[in-house]
This record gives structure tokens, C-alpha cells and sequence, in this order.
């Protein structure tokens, strides 16, 4: 944040008189007892109530048969059904349906087994097990920071250093991660949202994408974690554009250090979508070696019903543009309600993204989590201070993690009217509390 803002100037009488401006903003907004979420990025019921129909749709038995003679109502299909890969595969732009492997409703699922499969068994056929090594070669992370606070929590869980990188408008800081990839053996992987970021909302630059092709890790078992989520997930009619790093990395033999991971769960049911993992034909057939241990097949049915219901590519992008028609409102009136109260004031910035779920307000230095506990108090929800980074701790203490997509667009106007009086209020706290 700027250093020179509307308060910079104020001696200690003057922060006295705005405090109890404030104060009494802030009470009146106490007194309407809130009870507002934007904590997590959940869908709304306007957004869920786009794919009843798949519920509904007849499924007689010629639907139960895939493409390749496999019945979706008995054991089988570990790689999931003909229908839903070749989906998966037309979103993603992989070569072949052997490149695309389809799971059960959540990708978190997919990235938290890859992990813990590394620690157990080892990334690929004779690699050690990273539960196997120890001081120095013990495995570390990248983590482009603010980033998504499952990512963390998986490496937290399995003990894994994990290090900040700077997250850029185009992407992470390349040039620290090509020093930290490129000659430490230690450092397995890197968290990535590649369209869309959580929470910035920023899309990875041709040249971001290009250089993650070209890495030379020092790592043979290092893995780009490609956490595509938000892949269709347009606010604008022309969304921003994301390179394919799998046929970037192809071009020089390099397939097998990315999995990209994808979900339908914000395209259809959150809680009852399908999931995939594309990968280089080598990785599927490691990975399905011992996912066939763990499960004699996924939930076929869903995933034939979601490819009936979906389709193909254009399918998918005339159901998104109605999640558009839902989302946009939201995304500008939480834009229109931080540039009416901090527009000129030098005291927050904030990112206004062409998609995805989220958004990252920054607030003065060590101000945000007395900013989120100032709005809990008032009835508005907000991510946990810290939970954009490794370890749930914020090096500046000034990120917040906005999610506009449950609550309504009236709702969403009071919220940022609400969190922008907790804003203030906080910093104003914190010039007092060093004078």
C-alpha cells in the first residue's frame, strides 16, 4: 500500500475525531444484526439450480452402455467412462483420451492423493518416497503467494516446507522459481492456479507458461500441481486466454513433469460434480497402478450423466455463459462498492479479474486481520487473516480474500460498505496504537 493516504497527515486529535466517526458508522451497521458471507467461494442456488436437469434427464439403458462397451452401473471403468475423458480431454486440449483420467466430484481429492502417494510409494517407478528422505533433501514446495489455502494445508499436513513466490499480474516470479527448481533437488513441486488465480484472479502470461515448459528441475520427480479450476470460468463474453502448458511442454519431451487437474464443481453441483486428472500417458499408467489398489472404479453413472447433460466443449461454454449472466453482477457491484469508498484514498487496492471465484483486497500493512474481526462483529463473514499463505501467516498482514459468488448483489453492496468502515476503522486503530 501507498505510504501517503488520507490519514497520513492527521495528528493525534484528528485520528480521535475520525475513531468515533467510525465508531459510529460501524455501530449503525452493528445495529442491522448482518448475517453476510463471503468467506468461501460457494456457489449460489441460481447457479445450481442451472443443472437440474441432469437430475431429471432420462437415463434409460442405452445410456448405461459408454462408447467403449463398459456398463457404468457395475465394478470396472477405473480410468472412468469413454464419454466423460473425451470431455475432459476437448476442455483440456490433450492429444488422447489415454491422457485423461476421470475421478469422483472434488479435484482437492485428486492433488491430496498425488501427494500423498508421493510421500508413500514416490512420484513415479523408482523414485523415493519423500517420507523416505530427510534434512536437507527433505521436500519443499513453491507456493505462489496469496494463493489457495487447501493448497497449503495438504503440504502442512504431510510436513512439507513450503516457500513464498511472488504471484505477479502474469504469474509467478519466474525468475525465483527457475533459481529454486533449477538447482535445488529438494524443491518436488509447485502449487499453481494457472486462469484465474485464487485469489488474485490473475491468468499466467504466454511467456509465464512458456518458462514453466522450459524449467530443467534439478528434481527428476519434481511436478508442476496445474490446479485449473476456474479453466471455463469467464466473467467477460472474451475471457482471458491460458497457453496450454501440456502441448508447451511436449514440444521438447517434458510431459511428465505436469498434472493439470480439473473439476466440474463449479460448473455443475459442488458437491456432486465429476473430476479429472490429464497427465502424460507414463503418469496416468504409474498413478492408475495404484489408484486400482485403492478403488475398483469411480461413479460412473454421474460422470455418464454429466458428459449426456454437458455434451462437448460448446456445450460447456453455452452452460457457463449462464453462470456469467449470474456471477458478473456480483463481481461489479463489490468493484463499484470499493471504488465508491476508497477511490482517492490511497488506502486499499484491489484486483478486478475477468473470471473466476475471488478477488484479493489489500489493506494497510497489519491491519487485515483486525479488519476481518472487526467485520465478524458485525455479521460479515471473511476468510481467516492469513489463509492466502503458507501456514496461515501473511508476512504484511494486509490481504483479504473476497468470494462474491453466494450471496446476493444487495447483500454484496451492504457487505463492502460494511468491510469498508472496518478498513478505516482498523487502520485508524493501528496509526493510534503507535503514537
Amino acid at each position: 500500500m501507498p505510504e501517503k493516504n488520507i490519514y497520513s497527515s492527521f495528528d493525534k486529535n484528528q485520528l480521535l475525531e475520525e475513531k468515533q466517526k467510525l465508531t459510529e458508522k460501524y455501530n449503525e451497521f452493528k445495529a442491522k444484526n448482518l448475517k453476510l458471507n463471503m468467506m468461501r467461494g460457494v456457489p449460489c442456488k441460481e447457479q445450481l439450480d442451472l443443472s437440474n436437469d441432469m437430475l431429471t434427464m432420462d437415463f434409460h439403458e442405452i445410456h448405461s452402455i459408454a462408447k467403449d462397451g463398459g456398463d457404468c452401473r457395475s465394478y470396472g471403468g477405473l480410468m472412468g467412462t469413454f464419454e466423460a475423458r473425451e470431455l475432459f480431454r476437448d476442455l483440456t486440449g490433450a492429444d488422447n483420451i489415454e491422457e485423461i483420467m476421470v475421478f469422483g466430484n472434488a479435484s482437492l481429492n485428486i492433488m491430496y492423493d498425488s501427494i500423498a502417494r508421493s510421500m508413500i510409494l514416490g512420484v513415479c517407478e523408482g523414485a523415493t518416497p519423500w517420507c523416505k528422505l530427510e534434512g536437507s533433501k527433505k521436500a519443499k514446495f513453491l507456493c505462489p503467494v496469496p494463493g489457495y489455502d487447501r493448497h497449503f494445508a495438504i503440504c502442512e499436513l504431510f510436513g512439507i516446507e513450503m516457500i513464498n513466490i511472488k504471484m505477479n499480474p502474469d504469474g509467478p516470479d519466474m525468475d525465483e522459481v527457475e533459481k529454486l527448481v533449477n538447482t535445488d533437488p529438494s524443491v518436488k513441486g509447485i502449487w499453481c492456479v494457472p486462469k484465474y488465480s485464487n485469489p488474485d484472479g490473475f491468468t499466467y502470461s504466454d511467456e509465464v507458461v512458456k518458462r514453466f515448459a522450459d524449467l530443467s528441475p534439478a528434481a527428476d520427480d519434481f511436478r508442476i500441481y496445474w490446479d485449473n479450476a476456474y479453466m471455463v470460468h469467464d466473467l467477460t463474453e472474451n475471457g482471458d486466454n491460458l497457453l496450454d502448458i501440456f502441448a508447451e511442454l511436449k514440444k521438447s519431451k517434458k510431459e511428465d513433469m505436469v498434472y493439470i487437474f480439473m473439476s466440474t464443481s463449479k460448473i455443475t453441483f459442488a458437491g456432486g460434480g465429476i473430476s479429472a486428472l490429464c497427465a502424460s500417458e507414463k503418469n496416468i499408467k504409474y498413478i492408475s497402478s495404484k489408484v486400482s489398489i485403492q478403488t475398483i472404479g469411480p461413479d460412473k453413472i454421474n460422470q455418464m450423466r454429466h458428459a449426456l447433460f454437458l455434451k462437448d466443449k460448446a456445450g460447456v461454454k453455452a452452460h457457463m455463459d449462464k453462470h456469467r449472466e449470474i456471477l458478473k453482477p456480483k463481481f461489479d457491484a463489490v468493484n463499484a462498492g470499493l471504488e465508491k469508498n476508497f477511490s482517492g484514498t490511497n488506502l486499499a487496492g484491489w484486483t478486478n479479474p475477468n473470471g473466476g471465484y475471488f478477488l484479493s483486497l489489500f489493506v494497510p500493512e497489519n491491519c487485515a486481520k483486525r479488519t476481518i474481526n472487526l467485520a465478524a462483529d458485525l455479521g460479515v463473514a471473511l476468510t481467516p487473516a492469513g489463509s492466502t499463505y503458507p501456514y496461515k501467516k501473511d508476512p504484511r498482514d494486509s490481504n483479504i480474500r473476497i468470494a462474491p459468488t453466494f450471496p446476493s448483489v444487495s447483500e454484496l453492496t451492504q457487505a463492502v460498505d460494511a468491510l469498508s468502515v472496518c478498513v478505516k476503522l482498523a487502520y485508524v486503530k493501528t496509526l493510534m496504537d503507535s503514537i
